[in-house]
């Protein structure tokens, strides 16, 4: 278990820098509120926890069986008449667990996690224009027909100073400039945004004309009218009620299915995996099995992604999609465990070819 939580914290500290560097890189540009930073990361790396688990048992067992080679202790193992088969069993309890958490996180937390990040990011795409104005930057306009720019701010966004709005409505474009300005509320609860002493620049489409107006006073209707709606199209963020309810009239529903059911799977396939691929030679490094057991969990991680996507476009059915995958892991690892059984009998051909030469060997001496 401490080299499962030593693994498990490796990747989980990578994962969320990763996530870290990505959403302050998106607050930045004005994306998301820099306020929302530390939940968005938290949503986000509970987004990912199943395949950091499921990546965390896998590479937990190889490394256990492989520091057992290199320490002579499978040697004294099977020394004692004990078969490779008799790791299961204490595999089999590490990987209950890990699976049931693997289902816990697939099923239930991850899609909330998913929810609670369009939740987020919905509420600051539906906030009015000036409160998603950040002091010294350029920003856009929820609605994509004005850029902002405010030098300065006050707290309360009662007061801004140097103010810059570029606006573009069918086809016509204009641009105001103003030094100072203020935020006043209506008897209906509107919001304007009130600019002194400025400049307003002007181009028509039809007919094609520039025109350049001075003004005391320009008024613009903060636009604070949509309704609060964080319903979100993303098949991942359903709950499974949702999904089951959406399972059979919708192939993206499938797809995600599968997605979800393979996760405890895969969990429990690649554990045992590891037991047979956990062979090294003591006076060798490890380092080669660790990155063929990478390479093995990506390429069985990406057939599973071409898998659901498959199924959510409707090319094959879920009933010939979700299993061929699994089978062939499965059988892969029956066939390992097969060679290592054989590779300690004498009746091994590897086994043979060594003995043979040895006698060859002392004929020859004599």
């Amino acid at each position: 278990m401490s080299i499962a939580g030593a693994v498990f914290m490796t990747l989980f500290t990578i994962t969320v820098t990763m996530m870290l560097i990505r959403i302050l890189g998106q607050a930045a540009k004005g994306r998301v509120a820099s306020e929302d930073v530390v939940a968005l990361i938290g949503f986000s790396a509970l987004s990912y926890s199943p395949i950091i688990i499921v990546l965390t048992g896998f590479i937990s067992v190889l490394l256990v069986i492989t520091r057992s080679y290199q320490d002579s202790e499978m040697v004294v193992w099977f020394a004692s008449g004990l078969s490779l088969t008799r790791w299961l069993r204490p595999i089999l309890e590490f990987a209950v667990p890990v699976v049931i958490l693997v289902m816990l996180f697939s099923f239930f937390i991850t899609p909330w996690s998913y929810y609670q990040n369009a939740v987020y990011r919905a509420r600051f795409d539906q906030r009015e224009d000036l409160a998603r104005v950040s002091p010294g930057k350029f920003q856009e306009s929820a609605k994509k027909d004005r850029v902002f720019y405010v030098e300065k701010m006050a707290e309360d966004m009662s007061y801004v100073e140097n103010v810059f709005i570029h606006n573009v409505r069918n086809g016509n474009i204009s641009v105001v400039v103003s030094k100072e300005g203020t935020v006043r509320t209506n008897e209906k609860g509107e919001r304007y945004l009130v600019l002194d002493d400025g400049l307003r620049y002007e181009k028509s489409a039809d007919p094609p004309e520039f025109r350049l107006l001075e003004f005391e006073r320009y008024t613009s209707l903060i636009d604070n009218s949509r309704e609060t709606d964080y319903i979100t199209n993303s098949i991942r963020a359903l709950s499974m009620k949702e999904l089951v309810a959406q399972f059979v009239v919708t192939p993206r529903a499938k797809g995600e299915m599968l997605w979800r059911v393979a996760q405890p799977i895969m969990a429990f396939l690649l554990m045992f995996l590891a037991v047979p691929l956990g062979f090294v030679n003591p006076r060798a490094g490890r380092s080669f099995n660790l990155l063929l057991a990478l390479l093995l969990y990506v390429a069985y991680n990406n057939l599973t992604s071409v898998m659901q996507t498959s199924v959510s476009r409707g090319r094959i059915s879920l009933l010939a999609g979700w299993w061929p995958l699994h089978l062939l892991i499965a059988l892969i690892v029956i066939g390992l465990y097969a060679w290592r059984l054989g590779t300690n009998s004498r009746r091994h051909p590897m086994v043979m070819w060594v003995a043979w030469r040895k006698r060859l060997r002392e004929r020859r001496a004599k």
